[in-house]
This record gives structure tokens, C-alpha cells and sequence, in this order.
């Protein structure tokens, strides 16, 4: 079957009752969480992860994508009324939906952002159509040796995207330690077990993810409890926009839409790195670009487009290749495979209803969060009036229920405390954790990978230099070593010519 008709199947899937019901409910999460700041995609998915394990596989994904791009429309809500993102994703709708805000045109500004959003969203969710089998069935000319060098790529971008590259390679590597703890699958000697028996079958990925991202983030907020409380806007006139709006913001929309999705493939960039190349992107193109920073409705636009079409993008090198696109997709990659299902090109083959139906289900749940972000805006902003003192300990409450429910182990709450402070003290260092999650789930599969393609050509180095594949994948990651290094000689020639 080709790709419309397997779309059709997958509508089957998502237009029952129950799965439009978990798309709503993981879409209003979703949005709610994005709000918060703090709480991100990964943080919200990470959360409500242990609730996903009762489910079907169709619905537990439905349900945790429904989170993921809910928590994108979700993230420029606090970012445009109070200036504080929920993410860093919704940073550049700050830049000018907050300016918007102080001007009297809230409403313009969440109307856009929405719109943006749901644009984004759908045309990135048509590109994935055409482009999940071509992408699929490229991939099943990987070997061994080329996995491992993907691996490689994927950790290599993701470490070097951050600002602090030394510090993204240094909790890459802390993360790929962690995945070798426990029993090897190979000898069966046990490795930095330190004679406990609870560490035998290794430490879970699962259990990290829930410590770094969510109780961690508890206790950076701790000190946000006894803070004031931001003066926030919750009535509203009309929440839309004018005809000479929608002219100003239709190109940034349609421009950045791409970009998002394309950035959003790219391992390690993230919604983050797509939302500031497209507002960069539009004030280079804007006729107008001074008003840029000072209330520019293309200045939201742009980035809120962008940051939806990314999250999409970042679902293909997840299903087709098993390589997660953002450090959100890497937590419902992880849950992937707890569900016993393994990300990669026979997923698209002995899976296809599971995967057409989740696609089918980013058409339904852009259309409902559309419709529950436009009218009910002045509803849902009213959960940034819920005190800290409130929020944090609910979530902390989750996070210790979700990490039991994991593997029924008290011993699990000594990692889940051990790993929550120790990502607290990194986040604190500016170490950033998407390196250390991302490590974490690749570093087991890396390491096989690796030892099967030796064994196979009997301990020939030579295998991860002989197909074009190898090569390829070996150009890409020195690029991406070198990339920063070329992008700072580019800005210094400019800025010599701009003084000359």
C-alpha cells in the first residue's frame, strides 16, 4: 500500500473513540504543562509515562504525542502574558509576544500563536506522510557497523548543539558509563554492579529520565515557591486577528514551517535550535525588521510555526531509525520499547497500524487543540495562577508513584534520589541533560552494535570504513565537530566587513 492509502487505515485507528479521547486528554496535559514554566515536553512525558504502561501501544503513543506538540502550543502562553517560557522552545515567542502583551494585543498574540502552531503542526504531519517510508526503507540498508556509527552521529550532534559543547560531551559520556552497568548481554560478567543484586539487570533508562527531567526539575523550582507571583492577564476581548495581521504573519508561517520540520529530523537540534533560526530567519526577511523585539505579530509567528513543525520532524529518525530528534521523542522511544516494540524500519513493516495510526492521530489532535487553544485561552491560562507551593509537590508525589510502577523495586527510589540530585547540581553547572538521557537509551544497543560488526568480520577495523554508508555517516559527524568552529569564522569575517 502506498502512503495515502495506509494514512486512510491509520484515520481508522485514531478516529475511534477511545484513541480521540487519549489525543484530547494528552493534548490538554499537554498544553497545561507546557504552560508551567519549568515543565516541558520531556519533563510532562516523563511524568505521566508510568500511566501509559495500562495501555495499548496505539493509545499509549497517541497519548504521549498528544503531551509532546500539546506542550508546544502550551509553552507561549506564559511566554506572551508573563514573560517567563515554559520551555525553551517558546523562548523566541517571548522576544516579541510579551512586547505584543504590554501592548494591548494579547489576544492577537495567543490567536497567532495557535494558528501558527496548527499550521506548523499539519504541514509538517504531510511531509511526514511521504517522507516515513522512503525514510524506513532507506534504513534497512543499515548494517551493524553503520548503526553504530548513526549512534555515534546522533550522540555527536546532540552533545555539540548544546552552548556548553565540552559540557554536552562530558554528560554524554557520563551517560553511556551508565548504560553499562549491569549484567553484559554477551559474557554474562557483571559489570559496576558493586555486588548488589538490584543492579544485576542494569539501571533503568526510564528511571534516569524520570530523575533528571522531572524530580530534578522539582528541585530547581523549590525556590520559586516563596516567589510573587507575576501580575497575569486572564480576561480577554475577542481572541483573534485582523485580515492586515494574517497577511503580515502568513509568510513567516508558510517559511518556517519547513525549516522546523527539516531542523526537527536533525538528532539533537530540537525545537529550541528551530524556533531561534526562524525568527532570525524572518526579521532577515521582514520588511520591517526594527520592529522586531518590540511587538512584531511576525516575530511570533515565525517561531511558534517553527518549534510545532520540529516536534513532528523529530518523530522520523525516532520510528524510522531508532535515533530519537529530541530529548522528548528519546523519553517515548524509551517507553517504545517498554511496550515491547523496537523502534526502527520493521517497525513501518510489521508494525504499520501502531505507526499509521499515530500519524492519522497528529492530524486529529492538531485540529482539537486548535480549537481548544483559540476559544479557551482565557480558561487555560488561569493554571499559571496555581501556586508553586502546590504544583511541585503533586509532581514530586508522580514521580516517586511513576518510578515504583516502573519495576515494583524500593531500591529504584535510591537511583530516582541519587540521579534527581545529581542532575539538580549539573542543571545548576549548565550542564545540559539531553546528551546524558540520549546516552543513556543508545549506549546498550551502541555498544552491541559495535562488538557484533568486530565479531563478524573477525576483529576487522576496516567494517566501519567500507560501505558508503560508514563514510557518510563518518563526513556527517566531523562536520558537526567542525560546524561551530566554520559558523564562527563565517561571523567574524562578516563583522570584519560590516567595521571595514
Amino acid at each position: 500500500m502506498d502512503s495515502l492509502q495506509l494514512l486512510m487505515h491509520g484515520f481508522t485507528v485514531a478516529l475511534q473513540p477511545m484513541n480521540v479521547l487519549w489525543v484530547t486528554l494528552g493534548g490538554v496535559l499537554g498544553t497545561i504543562i507546557g504552560m508551567l514554566p519549568g515543565l516541558g515536553p520531556a519533563t510532562g512525558v516523563a511524568v505521566l509515562l508510568p500511566l501509559t504502561f495500562t495501555m495499548g501501544p496505539v493509545a499509549a503513543l497517541i497519548t504521549m504525542a498528544g503531551v509532546y506538540y500539546g506542550a508546544m502550543y502550551g509553552g507561549s502562553r506564559s511566554s506572551i502574558l508573563i514573560n517567563t517560557p515554559g520551555d525553551g522552545a517558546a523562548i523566541a515567542a517571548s522576544w516579541d509576544g510579551f512586547p505584543m502583551s504590554q501592548n494591548g494585543k494579547a489576544e492577537a498574540a495567543l490567536a497567532i500563536s495557535a494558528i501558527a502552531s496548527f499550521i506548523g503542526g499539519t504541514i509538517a504531519t504531510v511531509f511526514m506522510v511521504f517522507l516515513a517510508i522512503p525514510v524506513s526503507r532507506f534504513a534497512l540498508k543499515f548494517g551493524p557497523a553503520e548503526y553504530f556509527l548513526l549512534y555515534v552521529f546522533a550522540l555527536t550532534a546532540t552533545a555539540i548543539m548544546e552552548e556548553q559543547r565540552l559540557k554536552g560531551f562530558i554528560m554524554m559520556i557520563i551517560g553511556l558509563m551508565i548504560s553499562t552497568v549491569g549484567t553484559d548481554p554477551q559474557s554474562g560478567v557483571s559489570r559496576f554492579t558493586f555486588k548488589l543484586l538490584s543492579l544485576q539487570g542494569g539501571i533503568d533508562f526510564l528511571v534516569v529520565i524520570i530523575a533528571v527531567f522531572a524530580f530534578g526539575e522539582v528541585l530547581k523550582s523549590f525556590k520559586k515557591i516563596n516567589e510573587g507571583k507575576k501580575q497575569l492577564q486572564t480576561k480577554f476581548g475577542k481572541i483573534w486577528i485582523s485580515k492586515e495581521e494574517w497577511k503580515m504573519s502568513a509568510g513567516a508561517i508558510f517559511r518556517s514551517s519547513p525549516l522546523g520540520f527539516i531542523i526537527g529530523v536533525l538528532p539533537g537540534a530540537g525545537g529550541t535550535v528551530a524556533s531561534i533560526m526562524a525568527y532570525n530567519t524572518q526579521k532577515q526577511f521582514s520588511k520591517q525588521p526594527e520592529k522586531f523585539g518590540k511587538g512584531a505579530i511576525d516575530g511570533v509567528a515565525a517561531p511558534e510555526s517553527a518549534n510545532n513543525a520540529a516536534s513532528v520532524g523529530a518523530m522520523i529518525p525516532m520510528l524510522a531509525l531508532g535515533v530519537p530528534g529530541s530529548g522528548t521523542t528519546a523519553v517515548m522511544m524509551g517507553a517504545l520499547i517498554m511496550l515491547g516494540l523496537q523502534p526502527g524500519p520493521m517497525l513501518f513493516q510489521q508494525q504499520s497500524t501502531i505507526v499509521w495510526g499515530l500519524i492519522a492521530s497528529m492530524f486529529v489532535g492538531n485540529i482539537i487543540l486548535a480549537i481548544v487553544n483559540i476559544p479557551m485561552a482565557g480558561l487555560l491560562v488561569r493554571v499559571l495562577a496555581v501556586p508553586p507551593k502546590v504544583l511541585y509537590p503533586i509532581v514530586l508525589a508522580l514521580t516517586f508513584i511513576g518510578t515504583y510502577a516502573l519495576g515494583n523495586m524500593a531500591f529504584d527510589f535510591y537511583l530516582l534520589l541519587i540521579f534527581g540530585i545529581m542532575g539538580y547540581f549539573l542543571s545548576k553547572a549548565k550542564f545540559p541533560t539531553s546528551p546524558l538521557v540520549l546516552a543513556c537509551i543508545v549506549g546498550t544497543n551502541m555498544e552491541q552494535y559495535f562488538r557484533r560488526a568486530y565479531k563478524i568480520h573477525n576483529g576487522d577495523l576496516h567494517i566501519f570504513v567500507a560501505s558508503p554508508l560508514c563514510k557518510v555517516l563518518i563526513a556527517l559527524t566531523i562536520g558537526v565537530i567542525f560546524l561551530p568552529l566554520i559558523r564562527g569564522k563565517i561571523a567574524a569575517m562578516r563583522e570584519k566587513k560590516a567595521s571595514a
